[in-house]
């Protein structure tokens, strides 16, 4: 490259196409690279405070050098900046804003100059390169992709996609299988991420999107749109559950996905290394696909809980061990599959517990109303479940009771209301005792017994209450709360927070009311001190006109 004789010229360009063709990078980036390492070098030998550029002729070859001053108002760098009068001498419209170009001799490349130059190029090349990859594959989320296995380091293995490296970590493996370099692999790309050492492309063969994807490729169904796999989990190279439901009538998911003899689902499971894999119809109803996704078990009995996110499923007796699963995993795929919690329960221990809980809700009422246990079954029996419902129900509801009449109904409910309000009384005496504040007993929606729930984790002001978030108000008055400290829940992920805070009897609109209204008290202290200037101000020109 010394002087940048003609021959040179044109070398550098089929060096650039070379280059270009081989890294599967714009000829234009490595000829920027190019002009920057000759910038470079220029820049070492007439001065680095000097604004030097290159510039290489797309079409020839020809070499510019040229160096750039600015002209300005107030000149802060000698080296790259003159006056409007200065550049007069040399162009004589000049103005604020124009550039002075002053063209430079060729440069010869020394050995160092040469070695800096070469740094620069095939740095600015690895940038481009990676940046090309990351271009590429950053949309192919959600892909099937094969490759060569490059290399394994303990575990993880590094795969040649041909035009990328990707990432198949020993987490993202189904167990017990192994590769060794030059192996075919097939895999999901699930991130690609932009790092200091490049383009990261990570793939999966664990995760239930894989095996989704490998279903749209063997069942054309599926790719048309035809046949949707609406939920999928996986317990890796053991058994999986996939949801299933068609979009046309005449055609049937199950089946399709299954095809002639089993060769579609074959196909799949031979891809992950012998996996079984229930097909199951999915339904928008959550009892009918919790029955499902617990197959091959049969159920007898399903009992839904929505604000708990729970379900209660029944089963025979001799059903259990195959609803559970080996190690519980048919129950857990099911859980992973329907999104809901699942308890599984023999019809014995079924009927066990709801003779308890008649019991128990029987007594309740003999104890707190004063009745037999004949008046008390029957309550019971017709749905009453708490005091309040006794108390508050319509009249005509309890004289419906087989028994009941009017004197009886009236007899009841007043017995329930005095009780109550003896319980509340109990409950404002603890609050006292608590130290919780007369203001936050008397704001709405805050009844004796929350107010005794906050005072026992220190809330006993209308500050400490408008500190909380809404997140920690809604966690104070869980009923079973679990053994979390209130700090721990800033640091907890979305999902785990809102599992936790799922069985909260407060919702977050009305625990987000409450905090509003405690805090209001802090927005009427800052007004406080103007409105009082003006009653003062009044009286200052009284006093002065008197």
């Amino acid at each position: 490259m010394e002087g940048f004789s003609g021959p040179n010229r044109l070398e550098m360009l089929a060096v650039a196409d070379a280059v270009a063709r081989e890294k599967s990078i714009e000829r234009d980036e490595v000829l920027e690279a190019m002009e920057m390492a000759i910038q470079k070098a220029a820049r070492a030998k007439y001065g680095a405070e000097h604004d030097i550029r290159a510039e290489i002729d797309r079409r020839t070859g020809l070499i510019q050098l040229q160096r750039f001053r600015e002209v300005v108002d107030e000149v802060e760098d000698e080296h790259t900046q003159l006056t409007v009068q200065q550049a007069s001498s040399e162009k004589p419209d000049a103005k604020v804003g124009d550039f002075l170009v002053d063209p430079l001799p060729p440069i010869d490349f020394g050995r160092i100059a040469a070695q800096t130059a070469k740094q620069v190029i095939v740095q600015r090349v690895r940038d481009a390169e990676r940046e090309r990859q990351y271009e590429e594959y950053k949309d192919r989320v959600g892909e099937i992709v094969n490759g060569l296995v490059k290399r394994v380091e303990y575990g993880n293995v590094t795969v040649d996609l041909g035009r990328g490296e990707a990432i198949l970590r020993r987490d993202e493996m189904i167990p017990r299988e192994s590769f060794r370099t030059g192996d075919r692999v097939r895999a999901f790309i699930y991130d690609v991420r932009r790092e200091q050492r490049g383009p990261q492309i990570f793939m999966t063969r664990a995760r239930p999107e894989f095996m989704v994807s490998l279903f749209a490729q063997e069942v054309p169904e599926i790719y048309d749109g035809i046949i949707e796999i609406r939920a999928a989990a996986r317990d890796p190279g053991s058994r999986a559950k996939i949801g299933v439901i068609s979009n046309d009538s005449s055609i049937d998911p199950v089946g399709a996905c299954v095809g002639m003899r089993g060769s579609r689902v074959q196909a799949v499971v031979g891809e992950l290394q012998g996996e079984k894999i229930d097909i199951i119809p999915w339904s928008p109803d959550p009892a009918t696909f919790v029955v499902n996704g617990l197959a091959p078990a049969e159920v007898s009995k399903v009992v839904l809980d929505e604000e708990q996110h729970n379900i209660e499923v029944v089963v025979p007796d001799d059903q259990l061990s195959l609803a559970i699963g080996r190690r519980g995993q048919n129950v857990r795929l099911a859980t992973m599959l329907t999104g809901w919690d699942i308890d599984i329960l023999t019809e014995e221990e079924e009927s066990q517990r709801r003779q308890r809980d008649f019991m128990e809700r029987s007594q309740m009422f003999m104890d707190a109303l004063d009745v037999e246990d004949v008046i008390a079954h029957l309550l019971v029996t017709e749905g009453f479940g708490t005091i309040e419902e006794v108390a508050f129900v319509p009249i005509e509801d309890l004289e419906r009771i087989e028994g009941f009449d009017r004197d009886v109904s009236e007899e009841l409910q007043a017995r329930a209301a005095a009780w109550l309000e003896e319980r509340d009384e109990d409950l404002d005496k603890e609050r006292r005792t608590l130290g919780v504040s007369d203001e936050i007993s008397a704001l709405e929606g805050i009844s004796p017994a929350f107010a005794v729930l906050l005072g026992k984790t220190s809330v006993r002001n209308l500050d400490d209450l408008a500190d909380l978030s809404t997140d920690e108000l809604r966690f104070i008055v869980m009923e079973k709360r679990p053994e979390v400290a209130l700090d721990d829940l800033a640091q907890m992920q979305e999902d785990d927070l809102a599992k936790l805070l799922g069985p909260s009897p407060l919702s977050a609109e009305v625990a987000e009311g409450i905090i509003m209204k405690a805090r209001e008290h802090w927005f009427e202290d800052e007004e406080t001190p103007a409105a009082a200037e003006e009653p003062a101000a009044q009286e200052q020109e009284l006093v002065e006109g008197a």
